[in-house]
């Protein structure tokens, strides 16, 4: 585990998982997790910690993100949910909400797109 000098990590209890947004044939996608072996505290911030430790706790989840095998999965569990706190594949709740961000601004310029396209199909 990430320690900075003279700042000890803390690490809090991790909130219950909520139900998983879908499950494969071989069973929900979390029992692959990486996370749930050993590491879970990692994932979620104790209350009042200094921004050092958090961020050098969010880069060890992270890490710890990049060798799982659901590492997509569960990426797309926080962003369906969405998850509004803690690392979750491999990205933090700020993260996240850029991505989601940028999925609705995506997600309107594809219907505009079409809307325009429409418009000039029926003109010609």
């Amino acid at each position: 585990m990430l320690q900075l000098p003279h700042q000890p990590l803390q690490v809090a209890a991790v909130p219950p998982q909520r139900a998983p947004a879908r499950e494969d044939e071989g069973g929900p996608w979390h029992t692959e997790a990486v996370c749930r072996r050993d590491e879970a505290g990692l994932f979620f911030a104790p209350s009042k910690e200094p921004t050092a430790a958090r961020l050098a706790r969010e880069e060890a989840a992270k890490q710890v993100c990049a060798r799982c095998p659901v590492m997509v999965e569960c990426r797309e569990h926080a962003l369906l949910q969405p998850e509004p706190y803690g690392v979750w594949g491999g990205l933090t709740a700020a993260e996240r909400r850029v991505v989601l961000a940028r999925r609705r601004r995506r997600e309107v310029e594809l219907r505009k797109a079409a809307a325009t396209d429409g418009r000039i199909a029926q003109a010609g």
